[in-house]
């Protein structure tokens, strides 16, 4: 490197002190610097590539899980209500929404009824139950339930078929499984149409396989067993409301998204009235609206994320500030050589080119390397993971900018006190 600011060196002058070292010349002198000291190179690298690839990682994999549950909840119907039964209290604790028999199938048809907005009512009833085939078994959710749900949410066998107004009107003992709960009870085989399973010592033959759903945060939805609703509250449950058969929820399916606030006012109302809810009194009911969830749980994921890649943009810092260290050792290791180009010509704004060319090639190259490493790990959650791969142009382009930001700001303060240097000063340092 020496060798090449020798080589364009002539006597002093005003135009030789003025003349302007090309770009390709500082680029290439900076990158050999770095390549004889790869180690050095590398290890301060290490902080940009860690910075980059986590902020490009995390906005990845966030956007990817707020794509996933919002393509959960869509397909579930985003013109969707849910109506929960309340909460049974014992003392002063909660048991949780559904816990008590407050919502019935009565009020599900009124709703039907009475409802301009609800074009799809269905109600139904949930427990966990032990299902057993031949000697395997599993502990899985049965929904007992009407005709209307598949259109309520969405989801239609896949094989076979749902059951029928008369098999729900007699309690017939039919069901319709989950691919989940095939797998677990039939392995690989296709042939259950017809078998008949026990759940809680009643046996019930299976009529139709649900299509594949996917699960929904924790709850695996393809891990249920779908029965009469007749059929569940007299042979599993047994315990009906005074007036008539209690269920756990309601579902309530507007024409459109548009239509969602007029049916929650117009569902909400109407309970009370059955009900008899009057204020200050609270409702025993609860209703909840599935574009309002998405909606949340967007807010909450953007916030997550921003706070995580915030945490991530530490680690940018401190590889700004380790590129900023190794620099200044770099000046002061190689300050004699400074003082030799300074005698030979080099011009301070030469060496402050140079010395902040290197900071810039260590932070472009560590941030190019970064954002590869960070498009790899999200690639490889979204695989494991089983949700989109999505990774933003604008995550790209501020760990771009980032990068060489960094690489800017560290290198000012070291390349300024390297052009600074006195060249007799310089040419005596050992």
């Amino acid at each position: 490197m020496i060798q090449g600011f020798y080589k364009k060196a002539h006597p002093r002058s005003k135009t030789d002190n003025s003349r302007t070292v090309p770009f390709l010349e500082i680029l290439s002198m900076a990158t050999e610097t770095l390549w004889s000291n790869k180690l050095r190179t590398g290890l301060t690298m290490l902080g940009v590539i860690i910075g980059i690839a986590s902020v490009i990682a995390i906005t990845s994999v966030g956007q990817g899980v707020q794509k996933s549950v919002e393509q959960q909840i869509q397909a579930l119907g985003t013109n969707v209500l849910q109506v929960l039964a309340g909460a049974a209290r014992s003392g002063n604790i909660s048991r949780g929404v559904g816990s008590t028999s407050t919502l019935t199938w009565e009020d599900a048809k009124a709703i039907a009824q009475q409802a301009p907005s609800a074009e799809i009512v269905s109600a139904y009833l949930q427990r966990n139950a032990q299902v057993v085939y031949n000697g395997e078994n599993t502990s899985t959710t049965i929904l007992g339930t009407d005709l209307n749900y598949p259109d309520a949410r969405n989801t239609y066998p896949q094989a076979g078929r749902f059951f029928t107004q008369e098999e729900l009107d007699t309690a017939a003992q039919v069901a319709a499984i989950g691919p989940t709960v095939q797998r677990t009870l039939f392995g690989e085989s296709d042939q259950v149409i017809g078998e008949r399973i026990r759940i809680q010592g009643e046996a019930y033959e299976i009529i139709g396989i649900m299509e594949a759903k996917g699960s929904q945060g924790p709850n695996d939805r393809d891990d249920q067993i779908f029965i009469p609703l007749t059929s569940m509250s007299k042979r599993l449950v047994g315990n009906n409301a005074l007036t008539g058969v209690s269920v756990n929820g309601i579902l309530v399916k507007s024409n459109n998204q548009e239509q969602l606030e007029a049916a929650q006012f117009q569902v909400t109302n109407l309970l009370r009235l059955r009900h008899n809810i009057y204020p200050p009194e609270v409702d025993d009911f609860r209703v909840t609206n599935q574009a309002d969830i998405v909606s949340t749980f967007t807010t909450v994921v953007g916030s997550f994320t921003i706070m995580v890649v915030a945490i991530a943009g530490i680690s940018l810092v401190v590889g700004g500030i380790g590129i900023a260290n190794i620099m200044l050792v770099s000046v002061v290791e190689r300050t004699k050589e400074i003082g030799i180009r300074k005698a030979l010509g080099a011009t301070n704004s030469a060496i402050l080119s140079q010395f902040l060319a290197e900071a810039i090639v260590i932070s472009i190259i560590g941030g190019g390397v970064g954002m590869g490493s960070g498009i790899l790990i999200a690639f490889g959650a979204a695989s494991v993971f089983k949700f989109p791969f999505v990774i933003s142009a604008l995550s790209v382009i501020v760990g771009f900018i980032l990068s060489l930001t960094v690489g800017l700001v560290a290198g000012v303060i070291p390349a300024r006190n390297a052009a600074k240097l006195d060249p007799i000063t310089a040419l005596r340092s050992d």
